[in-house]
């Protein structure tokens, strides 16, 4: 069964979070969430940008790669920012662009562009395209693969994002199960 670490940080996006993680489970991958913070006053719940908490699964610590096949990071600036700064996660992506996927949506592109993976073509929120600063942006795709890392835009765009996860891990009759179980005409 394919694998997919989410890491989440104070101020994440919790719809593409949410979204991600149940289209991903539909799609039979097993999501694994971590918190990056072992200061949380609250345990395991990591409170989103609208106040929304999310129980992790494990501390990003217990965290070994070869356990996983992607990390995805949702969005969310504060989120973001706290991944960005978190010297294991930075670590994480580098283990993973060199021999497995990576997918970032929103602002969280900013992560891998600091981690040194972000790909030639890429999408983002585009109010975070001038922050990332990073040639190849493309505002005509929602979701946008290069190589092995995946890109796409933001909320909106979080349940097309998953689906592509599904269809590259797993694959296009499983993803078309899930479009087709969801009652979804886009994407």
């Amino acid at each position: 069964m394919a694998s997919v670490l989410l890491p989440l940080a104070e101020g994440f996006e919790e719809l593409e979070a949410v979204a991600l993680i149940d289209v991903m489970r539909r799609g039979g991958i097993e999501v694994r969430t971590a918190y990056i913070d072992d200061r949380l006053s609250h345990g395991k719940v990591v409170m989103g940008a609208n106040g929304i908490g999310i129980k992790a699964d494990t501390s990003i610590k217990n965290v070994i790669s070869d356990d996983f096949d992607m990390m995805v990071l949702p969005g969310g600036w504060d989120g973001t920012y706290a991944l960005a700064e978190h010297a294991r996660i930075i670590e994480l992506l580098q283990e993973f662009k060199a021999k497995k996927m990576v997918g970032a949506m929103c602002a969280a592109p900013y992560v891998l562009k600091k981690a040194g993976v972000l790909g030639s073509d890429y999408t983002c929120y585009p109010g975070a395209k001038e922050q990332i600063d990073h040639a190849g942006y493309r505002a005509d795709a929602k979701v946008v693969t290069d190589g092995n890392i995946i890109t796409s835009q933001g909320p909106g765009t979080a349940v097309c994002f998953g689906l592509a996860i599904v269809e590259k891990l797993v694959g296009k009759e499983s993803m078309q199960a899930v479009k087709d179980g969801m009652l979804l005409d886009y994407c």
